[in-house]
């Protein structure tokens, strides 16, 4: 797939650092870094750009960072709150830069573990989003930091 210059850019501006070859997307808050595989392992580009800016997305959740709640485990409400939050940050990002994301295949089925969350809690897609949207605000200052640093 054809790399996306913009992309590569912003997400390389926020400072998160990002090792590639790994099996799966994840990132490591104990490393405070991003896991993902070859690029060229994912179907295109937007595919590759959308996994990034999710895990980038958690990255943001560092207590250096915006201090979200990482420590949820896999299956819990805590960790499907945080996976929704990374999704639409995921969706901001790539919105803001002009990427069409279409659905993969497995984003019913991943997408399906946030449907607790949502019926357990009527708010929760609205905390979901202002998490997201301060996540995005976070990446974006991260543009203008990196302007400034070059300026000066």
């Amino acid at each position: 797939a054809e790399r996306h210059a913009r992309a590569e850019q912003f997400l390389d501006a926020l400072g998160i650092t990002t090792a590639y070859g790994a099996a799966c997307a994840f990132y490591r808050p104990d490393t405070d870094t991003v896991h993902l595989p070859a690029f060229e392992a994912f179907k295109d580009a937007a595919s590759a750009y959308s996994v990034r800016a999710h895990e980038c997305a958690h990255a943001t959740g560092a207590p250096h960072r915006l201090d979200r709640d990482l420590s949820g485990r896999f299956g819990s409400e805590a960790y499907a709150a945080e996976e929704l939050v990374a999704q639409v940050t995921a969706a901001f990002v790539l919105a803001d830069l002009g990427i069409a994301n279409e659905p993969r295949p497995d984003d019913a089925a991943y997408i399906a573990s946030w449907l607790k969350v949502l019926r357990d809690d009527s708010r929760a897609i609205f905390t979901a989003a202002s998490k997201a949207q301060a996540a995005a605000d976070w990446m974006h200052a991260q543009q203008a930091a990196i302007a400034c640093r070059s300026a000066a």
